[in-house]
């Protein structure tokens, strides 16, 4: 008698578009790198009920590329193994879940999820705004020519909760792109969708 093995798995994407929400210009949209390792522990945690797996944090960075003078972009590779895997270089760090103290304006920095019922999916969609005064120390206008300015981002990536909440929680998510300078004269939006999949095949 052959013994039976329901085939089945956890399928995790991600997605990101950042844009100007009052222009609607899109700067980046692209797809990111998962780790795996740290989402694992992240969603034990979570379904778990210990109070560390959730996301809790946006990190920003400016150490994912460089520019050579002729202007030609080289990208580093997403940090995507290693349990104390981090961004190249972080800047600036987000809480993006109401905890009454550290997210200042919940109404623009939220987490939700979206289900279809009779789907095997659910996405997270994690939405921040970079408001016109922040980061505090960010330049007047968008015309930096020194890529490696802390606030020209070209790397982020989604943090769970830490018992030191200040962009150390574990790096669930990473994503490099080319730099989109963050000034006083605009904001920016970043919409960054996480789906879940439960994935089923046959029986052996």
């Amino acid at each position: 008698m052959n013994s039976l093995k329901d085939l089945n798995g956890i399928s995790v994407q991600g997605h990101i578009k950042i844009y100007d929400p009052q222009s609607q210009e899109i700067y980046i949209e692209k797809r990111n790198a998962i780790h795996y390792e740290n989402m694992s522990v992240a969603l034990a945690e979570s379904i778990a009920n210990l109070g560390q797996g959730f996301i809790y944090e946006i990190s920003f960075g400016n150490g994912g590329t460089s520019v050579d003078p002729t202007g030609i972009i080289a990208y580093l590779t997403p940090n995507s193994t290693g349990t104390n895997a981090d961004l190249y270089n972080q800047t600036y760090s987000k809480v993006v879940v109401d905890d009454g103290t550290l997210n200042t304006n919940p109404a623009q920095n939220f987490i939700e999820t979206r289900h279809v019922s009779g789907t095997n999916y659910t996405d997270v969609l994690v939405s921040v705004l970079l408001d016109y005064d922040e980061p505090e120390g960010q330049e007047a206008f968008d015309n930096a020519t020194d890529m490696e300015s802390n606030f020209v981002f070209d790397e982020l990536g989604l943090r769970s909760r830490s018992a030191d909440p200040n962009g150390t929680g574990r790096l669930i998510t990473h994503v490099i792109f080319h730099p989109v300078q963050k000034s006083l004269n605009r904001q920016i939006q970043i919409d960054y969708t996480v789906r879940i999949q439960s994935l089923s095949g046959g029986n052996l």
